[in-house]
């Protein structure tokens, strides 16, 4: 699409298109939300690091920012999973690794993963950017292939549509939830069962709405509109409106010392070639940080499991969803934040001299392969997660090894426990 052009109608005419767009923004928002968490991580934490007390403070309140929005995108993911649930659909929590240059989101919208600084935060501004808004991508982020054609309202089956902003993509499901909620009666398009959907209480997210509705629908999709370029224009507090203070504020500071450096000199390299990647991407060579590389991406597969069981659960009492939702945020603050922190420390290798690792959140496999069965379910989430545990003790029980490996492999041990004790209780 070219610039000032309108963005095209996004066609909903039967409820596949409609799976097919939430399973997208789906996708969308998690990876999102991944680019925000690689470069929260990325950033350097003491004085030891080359930094004065006054630009520590500075990159101590960015990365509250950087974080809290991330956690709002996480939010947004978990919305989308209600709106998905509540059509009848199951939500997805599989996404493509990075990079995505124009293979598989319309080819303006692209997401790789950078170290915090200026091509980060242009990048996050281009986003974030309302609806209308014109701005330039970081570079490097250029359209390699020309906008899917549009879809025609007669086609049976959902495709890839085109729409260069996240508010436009969710106008566009707003206005299908309509169409299909007056052409179908809002009884035959929700029809999710209400046991399926997150909530506050659950979650401790404010903001979390249970969608049972054509109303409470269009509020989650606004929920989402609002945090990420502004209710009605008013971007100040949303995330454009954020990350443009966090832009001139990281400008400023430059400007003030040339050799200023907020982020440690992170690689997105991977322990493995992507399997869904066709160009070549920098490996981890280093044993150690490798290893730790490893046990963040199992860590990530547990959560995503974890939540998926969620979302998909069937005869789950009130204790062991909370014991889910519990295992879910003890994965992201006991272990992920743990390792992920670990690995930015840590070399890549000697084909990368200087240049040390990060989280990159591989995905090996689309994830897909789940039961309805809880025990099942529930007996193999106990056994990765146990697994977790055994290869964090094994490596932080290691001389040189990061403390924060022995940290995680605790915090694993005792999720592992909480779900086995559950199984127990069925015997």
């Amino acid at each position: 699409m070219l610039p000032g052009m309108a963005e095209p109608r996004i066609v909903v005419e039967h409820r596949e298109h409609l799976w097919y767009l939430l399973a997208e923004a789906a996708q969308l928002e998690h990876g999102i939300m991944c680019q925000y968490l690689y470069a929260g991580f990325s950033l350097k934490e003491g004085v030891d690091e080359g930094l004065s007390e006054e630009q520590l403070a500075a990159i101590n309140r960015w990365r509250t920012i950087v974080h809290g929005i991330a956690v709002q995108e996480m939010l947004h993911l978990v919305l989308v999973a209600n709106l998905m649930s509540a059509i009848g659909a199951a939500p997805t929590f599989t996404r493509p690794n990075f990079p995505r240059r124009s293979d598989y989101f319309p080819p303006s919208v692209q997401l790789d993963l950078l170290p915090f600084g200026e091509a980060a935060l242009t990048h996050f501004l281009y986003l974030e950017r309302p609806e209308g808004m014109e701005r330039v991508d970081a570079e490097g982020f250029v359209p390699l292939k020309p906008s899917p054609e549009p879809v025609s309202p007669d086609e049976d089956f959902p495709r890839a549509q085109d729409f260069a902003t996240v508010g436009h993509l969710y106008r566009g499901i707003a206005d299908g939830l309509r169409r299909l909620a007056e052409r179908m009666g809002e009884r035959g398009l929700f029809v999710g069962s209400p046991q399926a959907q997150a909530t506050q209480d659950a979650f401790h997210m404010p903001g979390l709405v249970a969608v049972t509705d054509l109303e409470s629908a269009l509020a989650a999709v606004n929920e989402i509109i609002e945090q990420g370029e502004g209710a009605r224009g008013d971007w100040q507090t949303a995330h454009y409106g954020r990350f443009l203070d966090v832009y001139h504020d990281h400008a400023s500071m430059s400007a003030r010392d040339a050799n200023f450096e907020a982020a440690r000199p992170v690689l997105a390299a991977f322990t493995s070639q992507p399997f869904d990647v066709a160009a070549p991407q920098p490996l981890i060579t280093d044993p150690t940080t490798s290893a730790v590389a490893d046990l963040f991406n199992m860590g990530y597969e547990v959560l995503l499991q974890t939540l998926t069981r969620y979302f998909t659960h069937t005869d789950e009492n009130p204790e062991q969803l909370s014991v889910l939702t519990s295992t879910a945020l003890g994965l992201m603050t006991g272990v992920l934040r743990r390792l992920g922190n670990a690995l930015t420390r840590l070399p890549v290798g000697a084909e990368h001299p200087a240049r040390t690792a990060g989280p990159t959140f591989q995905m090996y496999y689309q994830m897909g392969n789940f039961v309805p069965w809880r025990e099942a379910a529930w007996m193999l989430l106990r056994e990765r997660m146990g697994h977790l545990s055994d290869r964090c003790s094994e490596l932080g029980s290691g001389d040189g090894n990061p403390p924060e490996v022995a940290s995680a492999a605790s915090s694993a041990g005792r999720l592992a426990d909480r779900l086995a004790a559950h199984l127990m209780l069925d015997h």
